[in-house]
């Protein structure tokens, strides 16, 4: 009963990381076609601006994805220490990823409240 409860239990870390590299390739087609539709419509810098941003957005959620899936199979599949730092190394670094996109691409931390400049712009 334990084995084919951790067999499942692999099966769905692999799913959501799975998912995250869905997310991350759907997220950059509809980025790519989104700017290619658009860039004639607003001026040079908005248009690559806009494809910077919805491009990294879609790279972060699929880094959470992938992180999560992670963090599922390596604590309940794999109980030894060293896959716990092995977990946490590539936690640091897919979590160091997500926060330096999101600062490179909305100009401001993640935990920082949005001015109402930000908003509406």
């Amino acid at each position: 009963m334990e084995r084919e409860f951790i067999e499942i239990i692999k099966i769905v870390g692999y799913a959501i990381e799975a998912f995250g590299v869905l997310v991350v390739i759907i997220g950059s087609f509809s980025a790519t076609a989104n700017f290619l539709f658009t860039y004639r419509k607003l001026s040079e810098g908005k248009a690559y601006k806009n494809y910077r941003r919805n491009l990294a957005r879609s790279i972060i959620l699929g880094l959470e994805f992938l992180i999560a899936g992670d963090i599922i199979r390596t604590v309940v599949v794999a109980e030894s220490i060293e896959n716990v730092g092995i977990l946490a190394l590539i936690v640091m670094i897919r979590s160091f990823l997500s926060v330096t996109l999101h600062l490179e691409v909305e100009g401001s931390w993640p935990w920082q409240k949005e001015s109402s400049n930000e908003k509406t712009g």
